[in-house]
């Protein structure tokens, strides 16, 4: 299993000198099986780049996964160049119970005045298909669904391949009760013995009087949770738009300082680039 990220930042793409490290598109994974099927995650700003590398490498067909529909995590799909290719193939998955009709929200994005090209423009082969409480097959590939702690709902997922577990957790607040969310000791069920764990790791204690309850984890939740799911890697994400490279720096020093204290000196512990690949 190869994953890459294409972006990795959270609620808004940012620019500048200071984001040059983490990156400054939101939410966008890519995945590939043993046998070099696609999976996507997510059609943040993020999926702009991996349409053109995909149109680059001459490859019209994936499969393309919803967490939610929040913008941060949509709005990037009208810029995905392989939707307006004859010749592309992709099946589309979402939870009807957490996010509504995904072909009804993907085609709001691209409604007058937000955006110029209609929806009726795609010219790709797409097929919409639920997944929620169930377990999906892609080529060699398991993935297994559970469902988030954030307003309006959501899915996490875990990737299976080979023995190998990736776990990926983002916009997930576990200690507050969001409507169909689950008890922290479920996600850390769901990640236990995970290879990788990418979570949510938006917010700092600092930040938190202030937005507690908008949906997204303080990052030493998100590794309290790696530490008890006993992960062997632990990636933070989701990174606030006013957090630059200084910031998710020092986060991630201490969390491996933390770590250290716990007794787990071993685990690898990273903030999420738009840049990074993880082969498992």
């Amino acid at each position: 299993m190869l994953i890459r990220f294409w972006g990795a930042r959270g609620s808004i793409p940012v620019s500048g000198r200071e984001f040059a490290t983490y990156g400054g598109d939101t939410t966008c994974l890519e995945i590939r099986t043993r046998n070099d099927d696609i999976v996507v995650v997510d059609a943040g700003t993020g999926i702009r780049g991996l349409g053109n590398s995909l149109l680059a490498e001459g490859r019209r067909d994936l499969t393309l996964l919803f967490t939610h529909s929040h913008w941060d995590h949509v709005l990037g799909f009208p810029f995905f160049k392989p939707i307006y290719s004859e010749t592309s193939r992709i099946r589309i998955h979402g939870c009807p119970l957490a996010q509504g009709n995904m072909e009804k929200l993907l085609a709001r994005t691209m409604l007058p005045p937000y955006f110029p090209v209609p929806y009726e423009e795609i010219k790709a082969s797409i097929e919409y298909q639920g997944i929620c409480a169930s377990r999906l097959a892609i080529d060699t590939m398991e993935v297994a669904t559970i469902p988030i702690s954030h307003p309006n709902m959501g899915l996490g997922f875990r990737f299976e391949e080979d023995g190998k577990r990736f776990v990926f957790l983002t916009d997930n607040e576990p200690h507050v009760d969001h409507r169909g969310g689950l008890a922290v000791e479920d996600y850390v069920k769901f990640a236990r013995g995970a290879d990788l764990l990418v979570h949510d790791a938006e917010y700092t204690p600092e930040d938190y009087h202030l937005t507690r309850g908008w949906g997204h984890a303080l990052y030493t939740d998100a590794l309290d949770i790696a530490l008890r799911a006993e992960v062997k890697a632990f990636g933070l994400f989701h990174h606030n738009q006013d957090r630059d490279d200084q910031g998710i720096d020092a986060m991630v020093r201490y969390c491996r300082q933390m770590a250290g204290e716990r007794g787990r000196p071993d685990l690898s512990i990273f903030g999420v680039t738009q840049k990074t690949k993880v082969s498992l």
